[in-house]
């Protein structure tokens, strides 16, 4: 099955978390809720501990049959046989990561506030786009703010997958689908939750 267009609905990114049994329960719970896509996201674990978790999510995301993508680091994506990887405006070129991963993976490139970065992506080969951060973000309080009215420019312009990222929360997620959003990246509003299966349940139905 081509994977290709395995980027919509929720898309779960994993907090910065040494504790790798807790962050699999709590993966598994936001799985559970209806996820469809999964992100390893770690800023601050050594290469050992990415490369542990990031194996253990592997397999979860098989369990779940869900879209599992790297943060940042294409080489531990091709290690671990993720679906692919998502990039920063510093995580190296998409030429490369693309030569490395192969043709059937996903590469998704955060382009912040700027649809000029977006162009030059969809351009380069970028299976999906992503724009943020739209709300004030506790993971990046400092982020670029970006305007709704982008998704809708974006979604005129571009054909591929558009993902919004920053703050969102149930009662914001709305105005984002409503301006052409495909996917919603979340983090704290599913993983900090009391309930992180009725959270993902909650953010799921708004795609149904």
């Amino acid at each position: 099955m081509n994977q290709k267009l395995g980027i919509k609905g929720l898309y779960a990114i994993t907090p910065d978390s040494t504790d790798t049994p807790e962050l699999l329960h709590r993966t598994r719970l936001v799985l559970s809720g209806g996820a469809s896509v999964l992100q390893y996201r770690n800023k601050s674990a050594y290469a050992g501990l990415q490369l542990q978790q990031a194996t253990a999510l592997r397999e979860l995301t098989h369990e779940f049959s869900v879209t599992f993508i790297v943060n940042d680091d294409a080489q531990l994506a091709a290690q671990v046989g993720a679906d692919g990887v998502h990039l920063g405006a510093t995580d190296g070129e998409l030429k490369a990561a693309r030569a490395l991963l192969g043709a059937d993976k996903i590469i998704g490139v955060s382009c912040y506030n700027q649809l000029s970065l977006a162009k030059e992506a969809v351009a380069a080969g970028a299976d999906y786009v992503a724009f943020g951060a739209f709300y004030p973000s506790t993971v990046k309080p400092d982020a670029v703010r970006v305007k709704v009215e982008l998704l809708r420019q974006a979604r005129v312009q571009f054909a591929v997958p558009l993902v919004a990222i920053g703050g969102i929360t149930l009662q914001n997620a709305g105005a984002l689908l409503e301006a052409g959003a495909d996917s919603l990246a979340v983090i704290s509003a599913l993983f900090d939750a009391d309930n992180c299966k009725d959270a993902a349940q909650n953010f799921s139905r708004l795609f149904n």
